[in-house]
């Protein structure tokens, strides 16, 4: 009895003082910079409807520049603060860098073409690991322009350049595109309509349309190849939550 009882409290200890009890004390809350164009960006983007589902100590800043291609990002200094931010984190938190782009890189006067598009997402995702991060390369959010009724898909190069350079450097990817047209032709143009920030303007979104498709990314992510790692840091809307996942019409009170 008196040999039972040491072997016990010897695995008791032992329990206590394991790797596994040690590595669950040592976990750090994420950090979320978000880089991308005017859909990602406060004053008409999903972004800052995302931040507010972060919880349990995760913090987060969004960077998302209104007219930003993948090359005006980086010449234009926003980039450096992205990394910058994932640099000064990297201690206290472990930063995530969600990277959506295509909106503008698609226009010709830019002149990128597909195939340096996918260059520079998979050199982008690259940098942040490189400086201690962890990418979520972002399809881009579907426009709002309908034809016959549904969706008409005008981004579509940009997404499979956006899921194919994913792949080829296995980064965390979520196809934000596939779910906001989804989404978006669920409810009808009638009322996807009231998401615009301006009238005749298909691409920017109102701030409780921010809210639709911020929580939505919290969503996706929660749901990605990240998110056993994230999502209890993520608490999406109820009711947002549950309009998305049923397509249900929702206009948030902001």
């Amino acid at each position: 009895m008196r040999v039972s009882l040491l072997c016990q409290m010897g695995l008791a200890a032992l329990a206590t003082s394991s790797p596994v009890a040690s590595v669950k004390k040592q976990s750090k809350p994420p950090a979320f910079f978000l880089a991308g164009d005017s859909t990602t960006a406060s004053g008409g983007g999903w972004g800052n409807g995302f931040l507010t589902t972060l919880v349990g100590g995760a913090i987060g800043t969004n960077f998302g520049h209104n007219g930003a291609t993948t090359e005006s990002f980086v010449s234009g200094g926003d980039w450096a603060n992205v990394i910058a931010a994932v640099k000064k984190n990297a201690g206290a938190y472990t930063p995530y860098v969600t990277i959506q782009f295509g909106h503008n890189d698609q226009k010709a006067e830019k002149n990128i073409s597909v195939a340096k598009f996918t260059s520079n997402l998979k050199s982008l995702a690259q940098q942040v690991t490189a400086a201690g991060g962890k990418p979520i390369l972002v399809t881009s959010l579907s426009r709002r322009k309908y034809s016959a009724g549904v969706i008409k898909p005008d981004l579509v190069e940009q997404v499979k350049a956006t899921l194919a350079a994913a792949a080829e450097i296995k980064s965390a990817v979520i196809d934000l595109n596939a779910a906001s047209m989804k989404y978006l032709n669920a409810i009808g143009e009638t009322n996807a309509r009231t998401y615009d920030l301006a009238a005749g303007d298909s691409t920017h979104l109102t701030p409780a349309a921010g809210l639709v498709f911020g929580n939505m990314v919290a969503g996706l992510i929660s749901n990605s190849s990240v998110g056993p790692a994230v999502k209890n840091y993520l608490n999406q809307d109820a009711s947002i939550e549950a309009a998305i996942a049923s397509g249900t019409y929702i206009f948030p009170n902001i």
